[in-house]
C-alpha cells in the first residue's frame, strides 16, 4: 500500500473517531486506561511515563518524547517554557510530526490538547496507535484493522468455541486471547481447562501471562469487559496489536527454517512430477489411438433393436470408458501447469516433454476423437430417429384414428333424431344450443382427420410395410366424416325453422301476457271499486263518487275494444298451431289468464254497473236529506251559541261593576234569570234537531262551529253562573246586615277586590291577595299571611273569592270592639281561677263572641284543642300581642 492509500485510511479512522466524539463512559474509561498502558509500554523505554493521560500531555514534551520513541526519528526542539503559547508550541511540533507520516488530523487542535479535552487527547493518541502499531500489520494482501483482524482469525481458526469476527463481543469470554498465547506459546497455557462460562478467569488468565512472560502490559480490565455490553472497539484493538508485534518476531525466524527445506521436498516433487506425465501422456495417446477407428465406422443397422445395441455400447463408451480419459487428461494438465509453475517460482527451467507428448499433442488427438464421436453419435442418432419416426408415425395413426372413431360413435343416429318436433320454445333453444355446441365440436375435430390423413400420407411416401390397412381405415373415417357433415346441417334447418315458430307463438304468448294481465288487474279492480261499499257524509264526497263512476263507464268502450284484440292474440295463436302442425305441450308460460276467464270477468263487470248506479243514486239522495238537518241545526245553533256568550258576560259585568245597590244588583240579577228561564224551549227544539241529526249519523256540520255538547255546556255554564251570582250578591247582603257594613265600605272593598284581580275572573290568587292586603297597610310576615290564608281560603284551593275576602275585611274592622267585649266577658266568667273552658265561652257568651275568641285563641290551648282551658295570659297574648304582656 503506498502512502495515499495509507493517507485515505487514516481520513476514514479520522472520520470515525470524529463520529465517537460522544463517548460511552464506559468505553472512555476503557480508553483512558488502555491508551495510557500503552503510552507507559514505549515511555519506559525513554525511563518516563504518565498517570493521567490529558493532564500529562498537556505541555507536550511526553507527547514528543513518545512520538520519537515509538518513530525512531528526532522531533524539532522543545520549547521549556512554561506558559501557554510554548505548550501550544510544543503540542503543534507533534501534530506536524503525525501529519508528516501521511495521517490527516481532523478536529483535533492543539489548544484542545492544551485544555486537557479528554476525548480529542483519545482521538489523538488513537490516531498514533492506528499509524504506528496497526497501519504497518499486512497479512494476506491486508493491511492496518482488516490485517489484524485476519491475523487473529487464521491464528484461532483451530480453537473450539473461539470466532473471531470483530474487536469487541468477540474477545468478551477471553478464550480468543487464551487462544492467540497458546497458538505460539502453548506451555504458557492449558488450553483445554479453559470454560466459555467464565470469561473472567478466561481474561485475568490472558492478561497475566501476556503482562509476565509476553512483556505485554496489562491494558484491560477484566470486569470493565464482561460489565459492558459491547466492549471498546479501540482499547480491545490496541492491545490486540500489541499480541501481534509480540508474536511476528518469532515467526519470522521459524520462516527462514522451514524454506531451506521446503526448496529441497519441491526438487523431489517436481521430479516425480515429470516421470507421471511422461507415463500418463503415453497411455492416453495409445487409448485415443485405438478408439478413433470404432467410432469411424459408419455401416447401417436393419433392425431397430440393432440400432438400439450400437446406441447402448455408445452410451456404455461416454458412461463408463471416455469419464476416466477425461479426469486422466485434466489431471495431466494441472500437472503439467503445476510443475511448469513450482519450477518457475524455484528459478528452474522449464519442463520440455518427449516429442509427440506435449500438452498441445494430446489437445490435437483429443479433438480428433471428439470430432470422431461427434459424428458417430450424429449418425446413430439420425439413424435412430428415422426408425422411430415411422414407428410413432404408425402409433400415431392407430390412436388417432380410435379417438375419432369412439368420438363419432352414435353422433349419425343422434343426428337424425326428431325430438324437437314435441319441444317447447325453451327446449328447442337449448337444443340449438347443444348443437352449436356439437357443431363447434366437429369443427374441432375437422383438425383430427386432416391429421389422420396426413400421416397416412406420410407413412405411404415412407413405404411403410402396413399401408394397405392404414389407407381403408383412413378412407372409412373420411367417408363417416362427409355424412356427419350432411346430417349435422340438416338438423340444423330443422331446428331453427322449429325454433321460428315457437319464437313467433312464444311473441304472441309474451303480448297476450302483457296486455291480458294488466286488463286482467283492471277488469278485479273495477269490480272491486264497483262492489265497495262507499262511506260518504257530505252530499259533495256523493256527487265526486257519481262523476267518477259516469267517467268509469266512460272507458268501457275502449277496454271492449281492449278485450277484442287480447282475444285476436290468442286467436292468432290458434292459427298458427293449427296450419304448421305444431305440438303445443303446454299452456301460456307468461300468464295464467285465459280467454275464458277474461270473457266472465267481463261480464260481471257489465252486471255490476247498473247496481252500481242505483246505489249512487239512493245515497245521493240519503246526502241531500242530510244536509238539510245540518243546515236546520246550524241555524238555530249559531243564533243560541252567541246568546248564551252574551248572557255569560252580561252576568260577569253585573257581578263586578258597582252600579247601585245590592238590592238593586240582585233585583237585576233575577230578572236575567228569569229571561234565561224563558229561553228554554229554543234549547229543547234544538235538541230535537240534534236528535234526527244523530240517528241519520251525522258527524259533521260545516255550516256551524257550535256541537250540542258546546251548547249544552253553555246552558249549564250559564244557569250555574246566574245562581251563584245570586248567592254571592244574598251573602254580600247577610255579611253587610250583620258586621254592620256601609254601603261606601262595601264599595271600597268591592273596588280593591277588582283592581287586584288582574285575570278580571272574580277571584283573586294568593300572591294578588297579599299584594292586596300590604296596599291596604299590613304588616305581614309569613306566618300571620298563612294564620289570614287559613281564614280566607279554608279548603287551601289558593284562591280567595269575594265574599271571602268581604268576610275578612269586616271581621278585620270589627276586631278592636268585638276584643273588649271578649275581655269583659272573660273577666265576668274566669272569676278567681283565672281560666275558662271553651265548653264555658260557647255556653256563657254570645255564639259570635264565644267563636271569635275560641278561633283567636287556638294557638295557645292544650293538646286537646279547643276543648282545652284558657287563661288570662294566653287570652292577653293571642288578643293584643306579646309586646303588651
Amino acid at each position: 500500500m503506498d502512502q495515499y492509500d495509507g493517507e485515505i485510511d487514516y481520513m476514514q479512522q479520522e472520520d470515525d473517531w470524529d463520529r465517537d466524539l460522544l463517548l460511552d463512559p464506559a468505553w472512555e474509561k476503557q480508553q483512558r486506561k488502555t491508551f495510557t498502558a500503552w503510552c507507559n509500554s514505549h515511555l519506559r523505554k525513554a525511563g518516563t511515563q504518565i498517570e493521567n493521560i490529558e493532564e500529562d500531555f498537556r505541555d507536550g514534551l511526553k507527547l514528543m518524547l513518545l512520538l520519537e520513541v515509538i518513530s525512531g526519528e528526532r522531533l524539532a526542539k522543545p520549547e521549556r517554557g512554561k506558559m501557554r503559547v510554548h505548550k501550544i508550541s510544543n503540542v503543534n511540533k507533534a501534530l506536524d510530526f503525525i501529519a508528516s507520516k501521511g495521517v490527516k488530523l481532523v478536529s483535533i487542535g492543539a489548544e484542545e490538547i492544551v485544555d486537557g479535552n479528554a476525548k480529542m487527547t483519545l482521538g489523538m493518541i488513537w490516531t498514533i496507535i492506528l499509524r504506528f502499531a496497526i497501519q504497518d500489520i499486512s497479512v494476506e494482501e491486508t493491511s492496518a484493522k482488516e490485517g489484524l483482524l485476519l491475523w487473529c482469525q487464521r491464528k484461532t481458526a483451530p480453537y473450539k468455541n473461539v470466532n473471531i469476527q470483530n474487536f469487541h463481543i468477540s474477545w468478551k469470554d477471553g478464550l480468543g486471547f487464551c487462544a492467540l498465547i497458546h497458538r505460539h506459546r502453548p506451555e504458557l497455557i492449558d488450553y483445554g481447562k479453559l470454560r466459555k462460562d467464565d470469561p473472567m478467569t478466561n481474561l485475568n488468565t490472558a492478561f497475566d501471562v501476556a503482562e509476565k512472560y509476553l512483556d505485554i502490559p496489562k491494558m484491560l480490565d477484566a470486569e470493565d469487559i464482561i460489565s459492558t455490553l459491547r466492549p471498546d472497539e479501540k482499547a480491545v484493538m490496541t492491545y490486540v496489536s500489541c499480541y501481534y508485534h509480540a508474536f511476528s518476531g518469532k515467526q519470522k525466524a521459524e520462516t527462514a527454517a522451514n524454506r531451506i527445506c521446503k526448496v529441497l521436498a519441491v526438487n523431489q516433487e517436481n521430479e516425480q512430477l515429470m516421470e507421471d506425465y511422461e507415463k500418463l501422456a503415453s497411455d492416453l495417446l495409445e487409448w485415443i489411438r485405438r478408439t478413433i477407428p470404432w467410432l469411424e465406422n459408419r455401416l447401417p443397422e436393419n433392425t431397430m433393436q440393432a440400432m438400439q445395441q450400437k446406441l447402448e455400447d455408445f452410451r456404455d463408451y461416454r458412461r463408463l470408458h471416455k469419464p476416466p480419459k477425461v479426469q486422466e487428461k485434466c489431471q495431466l494438465e494441472i500437472n503439467f501447469n503445476t510443475l511448469q509453475t513450482k519450477l518457475r517460482l524455484s528459478n528452474r527451467p522449464a519442463f520440455m516433454p518427449s516429442e509427440g507428448k506435449m500438452v498441445s499433442d494430446i489437445n490435437n488427438a483429443w479433438g480428433s476423437l471428439e470430432g470422431a464421436e461427434k459424428g458417430y453419435e450424429e449418425w446413430l442418432l439420425n439413424e435412430i430417429r428415422r426408425l422411430e419416426r415411422l414407428d410413432h408415425l404408425a402409433e400415431k395413426f392407430r390412436q388417432k384414428a380410435a379417438i375419432h372413431e369412439a368420438w363419432t360413435e352414435g353422433k349419425e343416429d343422434m343426428l337424425q333424431k326428431r325430438d324437437y318436433e314435441t319441444a317447447s320454445l325453451s327446449e328447442i333453444k337449448a337444443l340449438l344450443k347443444k348443437h352449436e355446441a356439437f357443431e363447434s365440436d366437429l369443427a374441432a375435430h375437422q383438425d383430427r382427420v386432416e391429421q389422420i390423413a396426413a400421416i397416412a400420407q406420410e407413412l405411404n411416401e415412407l413405404d411403410y410395410y402396413d399401408s394397405p390397412s392404414v389407407n381403408a381405415r383412413c378412407q372409412r373415417i373420411c367417408d363417416q366424416w362427409d355424412s356427419l357433415g350432411a346430417l349435422t346441417q340438416k338438423r340444423s334447418e330443422a331446428l331453427q325453422r322449429t325454433e321460428k315458430l315457437l319464437e313467433t307463438i312464444d311473441q304472441l304468448y309474451l303480448e297476450f301476457a302483457k296486455r291480458a294481465a294488466p286488463f286482467n288487474n283492471w277488469m278485479e279492480g273495477a269490480m272491486e271499486d264497483l262492489q265497495d261499499t262507499f262511506i260518504v257524509h257530505t252530499i259533495e264526497e256523493i256527487q265526486g263518487l257519481s262523476t267518477a263512476h259516469e267517467q268509469f263507464k266512460a272507458t268501457l268502450p275502449e277496454a271492449d275494444k281492449e278485450r277484442q284484440a287480447i282475444l285476436g292474440i290468442h286467436n292468432e295463436i290458434a292459427k298458427i298451431v293449427q296450419t304448421y302442425h305444431v305440438n303445443m305441450a303446454g299452456t301460456n308460460p307468461y300468464t295464467t289468464i285465459n280467454p275464458q276467464e277474461i270473457n266472465n270477468k267481463w261480464d260481471k263487470v257489465r252486471q255490476l254497473v247498473p247496481q252500481r248506479d242505483q246505489a249512487l243514486i239512493e245515497e245521493h239522495a240519503r246526502q241531500q236529506n242530510n244536509e238539510r238537518l245540518r243546515r236546520q241545526f246550524a241555524n238555530q245553533a249559531n243564533v243560541i251559541g252567541p246568546w248564551i256568550q252574551t248572557k255569560m258576560e252580561e252576568i260577569g259585568r253585573i257581578s263586578i261593576e258597582m252600579h247601585g245597590t245590592l238590592e238593586d244588583q240582585l233585583t237585576h240579577l233575577r230578572q236575567y234569570e228569569k229571561s234565561i228561564v224563558n229561553y228554554k224551549p229554543k234549547i229543547d227544539q234544538l235538541e230535537g234537531d240534534h236528535q234526527l241529526i244523530q240517528e241519520a249519523l251525522i258527524f259533521d256540520n260545516k255550516h256551524t262551529n257550535y256541537t250540542m255538547e258546546h251548547i249544552r255546556v253553555g246552558w249549564e255554564q250559564l244557569l250555574t253562573t246566574i245562581a251563584r251570582t245570586i248567592n254571592e250578591i244574598e251573602n254580600q247582603i247577610l255579611t253587610r246586615d250583620a258586621k254592620g257594613i256601609s254601603q261606601e265600605q262595601l264599595n271600597e272593598f268591592r273596588a280593591s277586590f277588582n283592581h287586584f284581580d288582574r285575570k278580571r275572573s272574580g277571584i283573586m290568587d294568593a300572591e294578588d291577595f297579599k299584594t292586596c292586603l300590604i296596599s291596604i297597610g299590613y304588616n305581614l310576615g309569613e306566618n300571620e299571611f298563612s294564620r289570614i290564608m287559613s281564614i280566607v281560603d279554608p279548603n287551601r284551593m289558593g284562591i280567595v273569592t269575594f265574599q271571602a275576602f268581604i268576610d275578612f275585611m269586616s271581621r278585620e274592622t270589627a276586631d278592636t270592639d268585638t276584643a273588649d267585649q271578649v275581655m269583659a266577658s272573660f273577666k265576668v266568667l274566669a272569676g278567681d281561677k283565672n281560666y275558662i273552658l271553651a265548653e264555658e265561652l260557647r255556653r256563657e257568651l254570645p255564639p259570635d263572641q264565644a267563636e271569635y275568641c275560641i278561633a283567636r285563641m287556638a294557638p295557645y290551648t292544650g293538646p286537646d284543642g279547643v276543648a282545652g282551658a284558657l287563661d288570662y295570659m294566653s287570652f292577653s297574648t293571642a288578643l293584643y300581642g306579646e309586646s303588651d304582656l
